[in-house]
């Protein structure tokens, strides 16, 4: 355990915290390592924990009758996992999980945290805040999923996952981008394609190179960037604004 008053981190709910509520925290907070693949929150099982990620990239996923996964949200430095916690449930209906790991998170005991919400109410505005900006994000999904075809859904996934990793090299496999976008993996080979013949990226194995995000940010067009804007309103910036 890190007992240190103030705690370095590159998480940006963590720098936004005021000196009392770092203290507040600080003795409970416990640096770990995170993998692909790594659980933060099983469907329905009990949050033990609730991670401030360091780096990566989170996904928060629906479970279908069938098995299949969806997600609904993505969350990286610029989050915190377990939102359900701080809003009155011990568990979730969702599953989160690493999809981008070889990072670190600061741990916390979920219900340590949920007594220091209810300790501060400035570290409660934060949190609060956040759960906003995540409700927004989740429905610019909804949007994506009703709007637009598998281009624009890629476009958008890609540019959640550049403004997370803060590299234009991403790390993905077509079967998990097909998963994550509703889609099937054909149906993103082919629209990977099509992107890289309009020049917006490059694919080879294992990894999506994004070339041009002026384009990706055309074509995402309103189902990205109101999740992005409301977090730098109340928080911290985030996300890369559009050129001028």
């Amino acid at each position: 355990m890190s007992h240190d008053p103030l705690i370095e981190s590159p998480n940006l709910i963590i720098k936004a915290l005021s000196h009392p509520d770092h203290e507040l925290l600080a003795p409970h907070l416990e640096r770990v390592p995170l993998e692909r693949d790594d659980v933060l929150a099983r469907t329905n099982e009990h949050i033990r924990h609730m991670y401030f990620l360091e780096g990566g990239v989170a996904s928060m996923t629906a479970l279908s009758a069938d098995g299949e996964r969806t997600e609904i949200g993505v969350i990286g430095f610029e989050s915190v996992s377990g939102h359900a916690q701080v809003l009155g449930s011990d568990r979730s209906p969702h599953e989160t999980f690493m999809q981008i790991g070889d990072t670190h998170a600061l741990r916390i005991e979920s219900g340590r945290f949920a007594a220091a919400v209810e300790q501060s109410q400035s570290l409660r505005q934060i949190v609060l805040r956040l759960i906003h900006t995540s409700m927004v994000q989740m429905s610019q999904s909804a949007v994506a999923y009703a709007r637009f075809q598998i281009e624009g859904r890629l476009a958008r996934w890609l540019l959640l996952c550049r403004d997370r990793t803060e590299t234009d090299d991403l790390k993905l496999t077509h079967e998990f981008m097909a998963a994550m976008i509703g889609a099937r993996r054909s149906g993103v080979t082919l629209a990977l394609h099509v992107l890289e013949g309009a020049g917006l990226i490059r694919s080879a194995r294992g990894t999506v190179t994004i070339v041009d995000r002026e384009k990706l940010l055309d074509l995402a067009g309103d189902s990205y960037g109101l999740a992005e804007a409301e977090y730098s309103r109340l928080i911290a910036p985030f996300g890369l604004p559009r050129s001028a």
